[in-house]
């Protein structure tokens, strides 16, 4: 397969930045036809560190969507005992739960280092893959510790957010900082954020972008969603496009747990200039962005759980923490870029 040029630096990037790949790793990248290149490139640059390195395609175990994690499959991952894996795939609808499932095998009984990148492009490798990951560690950490602190945010936007979120300190907030170094360290990639499960939520979000395949699927919205929040929980759905809006209030209704906010995070990539209508990406520019569905309970401390999990996102964000404001219509303090 002839590779991309313009990929390769960001799959360097994910291999031997983010991951931290040395020789005596074992590295497993699981990829789909659909971005095979991108799980080739991560395979070409994770051999040329030394390191045994296994390429497996989804496609191989089943049909997609895949539903839940073929047991096929999750062998093969357990007999290649990998040290550190990724996951390069597009993201298809209903796949949330395998990638749970499969998320249970590497964290839990294998304990690697993962990048994980479902819906993952060229677009996205030679953008958010490509920048300075120590910067983007050391603002995340610089976020993370005026977070882990607070009791209140506060977001508007110009196009009608207005939301006000509290937070428990028995819920851990999560600095995702893209450098997975450690044994047991994984994230997004591309990566910038810092995330926690809110103890509540109210208010309105209106959404520029969604999570889970309503990302593929549609891309930067011709016209927003208003989603009205009350005591947690997603009570009303509102947009012009209404085959849109019923199609996301039925996503939030497949798990009782669909429509409470499970995540809460601020995207902290102040390399991305520029949504591009894949979440992946865009939910690590610099703002807000909210989930509603699994709170990542084993990361978080949430004692909840939900099948479903997706993201939205507002634009121009203005973010007051506690009466303190440390972004103005999307752009961060001072104190918070400084060098």
């Amino acid at each position: 397969m002839t590779i991309d040029p313009t990929i390769i630096p960001g799959a360097r990037t994910a291999v031997r930045t983010c991951m931290n790949v040395q020789p005596q790793d074992r590295v497993l990248i699981i990829s789909d036809l659909e971005v095979a290149e991108i799980g080739r490139a991560l395979a070409l640059e994770a051999e040329a560190t030394g390191a045994p390195t296994q390429l497996l395609m989804m496609e191989d175990y089943g049909a997609r969507p895949m539903l839940d994690a073929p047991a096929a499959m999750l062998q093969d991952v357990r007999d290649f005992a990998p040290t550190v894996t990724f996951m390069a795939v597009s993201s298809q609808p209903g796949e949330v739960a395998f990638r749970m499932a499969l998320g249970r095998l590497l964290r839990s009984e294998l304990d690697v280092r993962h990048g994980h990148m479902p819906g993952i492009t060229k677009q996205l490798m030679r953008e958010g893959m490509n920048v300075d990951y120590q910067r983007i560690h050391d603002i995340t950490f610089r976020v993370y510790d005026i977070m882990r602190q607070a009791r209140a945010i506060h977001v508007t936007t110009p196009s009608g957010t207005d939301l006000t979120a509290t937070f428990s300190p028995d819920l851990r907030w999560i600095p995702s900082h893209g450098l997975y170094h450690k044994q047991g360290d994984w994230g997004n990639l591309p990566e910038g954020e810092t995330f926690t499960c809110p103890e509540d939520v109210n208010g309105v979000i209106v959404a520029d972008i969604l999570g889970d395949y309503f990302s593929e699927k549609y891309g930067l919205l011709a016209s927003p969603l208003i989603i009205t929040i009350e005591n947690g929980r997603v009570t009303d759905v509102a947009g012009e496009n209404q085959d849109l809006v019923e199609e996301f209030v039925a996503y939030l209704d497949i798990d009782p747990n669909g429509r409470r906010v499970g995540e809460f995070a601020l995207g902290t990539n102040i390399a991305l200039t520029h949504l591009v209508g894949n979440l992946l990406q865009d939910e690590k520019f610099p703002g807000i962005h909210v989930a509603f569905g699994n709170p990542y309970p084993t990361r978080t401390g949430a004692n909840w759980a939900a099948r479903t999990h997706v993201d939205v996102i507002p634009t121009h964000c203005t973010i007051d923490v506690d009466g303190r404001r440390i972004m103005t219509d999307g752009v961060y303090a001072p104190e918070i870029l400084a060098d």
